[in-house]
């Protein structure tokens, strides 16, 4: 049973009657373009086929029942009152997109809903972003409103911005609300430019949860920012996205060594993003293998370089990279834990999967989980 057939059953079940609508968000896996975003950089995601969906009825009141299969919880709040911190913890996601939507002036009335998904949370997948992205599809659908793909997308950044207390960039919430079925997407961080690449037939996307639940991101992540803004100072430039390696070579001198390592990161791997979104998107042959090298050296750089990386991390990259039929791997995400990402040959998936599991169960005592999936459609909603 899919899970949108549960959550269907779900709603029928606990309301007695069928739903009007239901919503869907996916995730996404981040190909290549790491810490790229908060300077201005490039990124490629891809929507996958997991995904958040919730169905809803609307009400004759402001009453708002919602429903969360995967917590396995009821709540029930006043369409006018969204900001009660007594509600639960998991029901704060949804209730920011209703806020957004509030406070931009559409009239919502209550509705009762039931949501669930098969995106893995806490694995670095954007579960968040997807109920966030899912519930502005219900809600304009609601409202009887409509907005861009883009907008919708935006939409999400700002509820993690203002609702939630996140600042976090645009590349999630973009891939769920724009992403192309057979498409990666390449985003400029700058511009908020969205160019689709459609990925070659042949080869699969295989994400590798390592069961190692990130540690240190958050103090790590905002280290790696003052560093990238410090380098960009000393390069002279608004943003480590201006800067060149010519640049960077000329100014060795002035930049410490890890200030050094860090902006060749983000210099070389704005520049590997390009190369990966030409790789693919070409209609020569080899561009597989040529993108499989570009994550290949991705990882090192977000090893060695931006320092990032965990033992788990590069024990998962090191066996998938050695599998037969594998194009490249790489760590995704933040770092320090998480998920790593593979592009395969479609005819090598299941030896790949087969092999990867025990060979890193065998050398980290984890038992991780492997998800294979093509670039998916992004965000929607449909009357039922």
């Amino acid at each position: 049973m899919t899970v949108r057939d549960t959550v269907l059953d779900r709603f029928r079940e606990h309301f007695d009657e069928a739903p009007a609508l239901v919503a869907r968000a996916p995730g996404r896996v981040n190909l290549i373009g790491e810490h790229t975003d908060y300077n201005d950089g490039f990124v490629l995601p891809a929507a996958i086929e997991r995904a958040v969906h919730v169905a809803a009825r609307p009400r004759d009141d402001s009453t708002v029942t919602l429903v969360s299969v995967d917590f396995h919880s009821e709540t029930q709040f006043s369409i006018d009152d969204l900001d009660d911190p007594d509600l639960p913890a998991w029901s704060k996601y949804p209730r920011g997109s209703l806020w957004w939507l509030q406070n931009r002036g559409h009239i919502l009335p209550g509705f009762d809903a039931v949501i669930g998904g098969d995106i893995p949370i806490g694995a670095g997948l954007s579960s968040s972003a997807a109920v966030e992205v899912v519930m502005l599809e219900l809600g304009l659908a609601l409202a009887g409103a409509e907005m861009s793909q883009q907008d919708k997308a935006l939409a999400g950044v700002e509820v993690e911005h203002q609702f939630i207390g996140m600042p976090c960039g645009v590349m999630d919430q973009m891939a769920s609300a724009m992403g192309v079925a057979q498409h990666a997407l390449l985003i400029d961080c700058r511009s908020l430019d969205v160019r689709q690449v459609k990925m070659p037939a042949g080869a699969s996307i295989v994400i590798m949860d390592t069961a190692k639940r990130r540690g240190l991101v958050d103090s790590a992540y905002a280290r790696r920012r003052e560093e990238c803004e410090a380098a960009a100072e000393i390069l002279g430039v608004e943003a480590l996205r201006d800067a060149t390696r010519e640049g960077l070579e000329a100014a060795r001198d002035r930049l410490s060594s890890v200030l050094y390592r860090r902006a060749r990161h983000i210099i070389t791997e704005n520049l590997r993003v390009q190369a990966t979104a030409l790789a693919l998107g070409s209609t020569h042959g080899g561009g597989l293998k040529t993108a499989g090298q570009a994550l290949r050296d991705s990882h090192a750089s977000l090893r060695d370089d931006y320092e990032v990386s965990c033992y788990e991390l590069d024990v998962m990259v090191d066996i998938a990279n050695a599998q037969a039929g594998c194009y490249g791997a790489r760590m995704t995400g933040a770092g320090f834990g998480g998920c790593a990402v593979a592009l395969v040959d479609e005819g090598a998936v299941e030896a790949f999967v087969a092999a990867v599991g025990p060979a890193y169960a065998e050398k980290t005592g984890l038992e991780p989980h492997l998800y294979v999936t093509q670039a998916a459609a992004g965000s929607g909603v449909e009357r039922v």
